[in-house]
């Protein structure tokens, strides 16, 4: 795996280094995963504003809605769950 080479302040390196000794772990794993939870957040967060303007928008929203509702029929076709 490549790897870089970037500066963080003292602060933020001693609470990368307490996590992974808490962890049991690398400072590198603990980092992958804090960066992995952020990127989710955002993205929710994202989707939440991008559902929050739609709603801003009657024609829109009903066009979601209806959509929304084509979809939930998909769940009753018969098909078997394994």
């Amino acid at each position: 795996m490549q790897t870089q080479t970037m500066t963080i302040n003292e602060t933020t390196h001693q609470l990368l280094l307490r996590l992974a000794e808490m962890e049991k772990t690398s400072a590198d794993v603990v980092l992958d995963r804090a960066l992995e939870t952020y990127q989710r957040e955002l993205f929710w967060k994202q989707t939440n504003e991008a559902y929050a303007e739609l709603k801003t928008k009657p024609e829109a929203w009903a066009e979601e809605l209806a959509e929304r509702t084509l979809w939930e029929q998909t769940l009753a076709d018969g098909v078997e769950t394994e």
